[in-house]
C-alpha cells in the first residue's frame, strides 16, 4: 500500500519551496531534512516564482499572512501549476479572521492545489465559506470523533469535487481522500498538540513525499500523516522513558521522522481502507 514511499523521498531528495509562517519556519526546514528532502524559505515577490521553478514541490501556508508574503504565494503557485508540480495548501486559521479566509478562497481561485491539508473547522471554513476556527485550532465542537466521522468523509469527498485536490484532514483521527479511496488513520499521540508546528511540519512532509512520489499522491499523503502519527508515538516512549517534557518530546519527535523507513509505516500504521 505505502510501499518504498520512505524510500523514494530519501533517494531524490526533492527540494521543496516553502512559503509557510515564521513561528515555524525553522521546524519546517528540519522536518523536510530529517525525511530526506531538502529546504528551501522564500516569500519575496521579487524571487518567489524563480525559487519554486527549481523546486519539485511547493508549500503555502497561511498562518503568518501579510499582503507581501500573499502576493509571493500567487505567483509561486501560478508558476508551480505551468510546471506541473507539486502544490500543497495549508489553510491556517481559515475562518478565524476575514484576512485569511478571504486570502484561502483566493489562493484556491487562482491555484490548483494538489494537495490541502487541515483541521476540520479550517475544511468546514472551506466547504461553506464560513467557519468556527478557534485561532489556529479546530473548534472543540467541530474535532473528528468516531461519532462524527462518516459526515467528516462526506465533507472531504464533496471538498474533493470542489476543489479537485487530496484532501487530508487531521485531528485526532485523520482522514485522506481522493474522492473515492478514504484512509482513515488512528496514529499520533495527544503530546503532539503540546508542541508548536506539528500541523505546519506535517505539511512540508506532505509537500516532500508528493514532490518524490507525483504518481502516487494520495498514497504519499497517507504516508506523510502516518509517519507523523507514528513519530509521535515513539517520541512520547522516548520522553517518558527519561522523564521528559515537551523539548525533549519535540527532539524525540524529530528524530523518528529522520529514521523512518517504510518498514515502520507497514508495521505501525493504523488505517482503515474505506
Amino acid at each position: 500500500m505505502f510501499e518504498k514511499i520512505i524510500e523514494t523521498v530519501k533517494s531524490e531528495t526533492p527540494l521543496v519551496h516553502c512559503i509557510t509562517n515564521y513561528v515555524t519556519v525553522n521546524d519546517v526546514a528540519n522536518i523536510l531534512l530529517a525525511c530526506g528532502a531538502s529546504p528551501i524559505m522564500a516569500d519575496d515577490v521579487s524571487e518567489a516564482a524563480e525559487i519554486t521553478s527549481i523546486c519539485k514541490g511547493l508549500a503555502i501556508n497561511i498562518g503568518t499572512l501579510n499582503v507581501r508574503t500573499i502576493e509571493a504565494m500567487k505567483l509561486a503557485g501560478k508558476r508551480a501549476n505551468e510546471l506541473g508540480h507539486i502544490t500543497v495548501l495549508d489553510p491556517v486559521g481559515a475562518g478565524a479572521s476575514t484576512l485569511r479566509t478571504d486570502t484561502a478562497f483566493s489562493l484556491l481561485k487562482e491555484i490548483s492545489f494538489s494537495v490541502i491539508r487541515g483541521n476540520i473547522s479550517e475544511m468546514k471554513t472551506l466547504y461553506q465559506g464560513s467557519g468556527t476556527t478557534s485561532g489556529v485550532d479546530a473548534s472543540v465542537s467541530d474535532r473528528i470523533t468516531e461519532n462524527n466521522l462518516d459526515e467528516v468523509i462526506a465533507l472531504a469527498k464533496e471538498l474533493n469535487k470542489q476543489t479537485g485536490a487530496v484532501i487530508a484532514i487531521t485531528g485526532v483521527i485523520d482522514i485522506v481522500t481522493d474522492g473515492n479511496t478514504v484512509y482513515i488513520i488512528r496514529n499520533g499521540h495527544p503530546m503532539m498538540s503540546q508542541i508548536t508546528g506539528t500541523g505546519c511540519m506535517l505539511t512540508g512532509l506532505v509537500a516532500a513525499y508528493c514532490a518524490a512520489n507525483p504518481g502516487r499522491i494520495l498514497e504519499a499523503t497517507a504516508a506523510a500523516l502516518l509517519c507523523e502519527g507514528i513519530a509521535g508515538e515513539l517520541a512520547y516512549e522516548k520522553t517518558k522513558s527519561v522523564d521528559g517534557g515537551t523539548s525533549s518530546f519535540r527532539m524525540f519527535f524529530i528524530d523518528a521522522v529522520s529514521q523512518m523507513t517504510d518498514e515502520n509505516i507497514k508495521e505501525g500504521k493504523k488505517v482503515e481502507v474505506r
